[in-house]
Parts: C-alpha cells; sequence; structure tokens
C-alpha cells in the first residue's frame, strides 16, 4: 500500500512540472527555448549544451537567459558557465563566463521554484542584445566547475525572448 502511495505521489509530481512547463512556455515574447536533460543528474564537464535557434528580425533588441534545473543535495551554492554564441558562418559573436547562483549564501535555501527536491533557476546573461544578421545561430553552454562532473544538475537550457 505504501509502495502505491509513494508512486501516485511521484506521478503526481512528474503532472504538475509538465503542466508548469506548459504554461510557462505560452509568452508572446518567446522566440526560442529549449533544455538538455542529464541523464541520471550528472553533467560531465566534456558534455557542453548546445542549441540552434533563428533569429528573423534584426531591429528588435532580446534577452537571453539560462535556466538551471537542480536538486537540493547539488553540492554547491552556485555554477559557473560559459557561453560561445557563433552566426550561421561559426563568426563567434559573444562569450562570458557567468555565474548563477542556486543557493542563498547565507542560509543555503535554494533560490528560484521549486517543487519537491527538484529548483528551477532562470538567469539572463545577454540583455538587450541586438543580433547583427538574420539566420541561424549557435549557442554552447560548457559547466565550468573546478570538477570535471557535477552531480545534481538535471538539465541546463536556454531562452531567447524580445525585449521589452
Amino acid at each position: 500500500m505504501t509502495n502505491i502511495f509513494y508512486q501516485s505521489k511521484g506521478v503526481l509530481v512528474l503532472l504538475i512540472l509538465s503542466l508548469l512547463t506548459l504554461m510557462s512556455g505560452c509568452d508572446g515574447n518567446s522566440v526560442f527555448e529549449g533544455k538538455k536533460d542529464f541523464s541520471n543528474r550528472f553533467w560531465a564537464f566534456n558534455d557542453p549544451a548546445e542549441f540552434e535557434f533563428e533569429i528573423e528580425d534584426i531591429d528588435k533588441t532580446y534577452n537571453l537567459l539560462f535556466s538551471v534545473r537542480n536538486t537540493s543535495m547539488y553540492p554547491f551554492q552556485n555554477i559557473y558557465l560559459q557561453y560561445y554564441l557563433e552566426d550561421s558562418i561559426g563568426r563567434l559573436q559573444s562569450k562570458e563566463l557567468t555565474n548563477v547562483q542556486l543557493f542563498n549564501a547565507k542560509t543555503g535555501i535554494p533560490l528560484g521554484s521549486g517543487l519537491g527536491d527538484l529548483y528551477d533557476i532562470e538567469k539572463p546573461f545577454l540583455e538587450k542584445y541586438k543580433f547583427e544578421s538574420v539566420g541561424k545561430y549557435k549557442l554552447r553552454i560548457d559547466q565550468f566547475m573546478r570538477k570535471d562532473s557535477l552531480p545534481e544538475i538535471v538539465s541546463v537550457g536556454i531562452r531567447v525572448e524580445t525585449a521589452k
């Protein structure tokens, strides 16, 4: 009987997370949203997250945001992410090392929104960015921590939206 209770509780949590993800994706400003899931909640240093998206209007400005999903068992308070943004012919447009705080440094309480053991946080890394040309762009994200592999990272992603 107890097993059935925990199984149905897990299904309910997954259903709620799925609904929240769908509802948050219904945004008129969104140009692209993508994520990479890591099997076994483990991000190896040699497994970058790579995304390709298209920009159709260079008269607009855009915000680009990281999204990180981690568990409360992640052993650090932050994660360093190195990104590389390239245009359609492979020219590097932007590159930077960014620190994303996942837990409050004083209290250890997870930041972002959470349900159960999972927490999601978004952090802008390019704001009011102006793309030079119409076309496809590639963005690669590497974890840049001192450990080769990071436990308890569930996924990492990006969101590209028109700036308000």
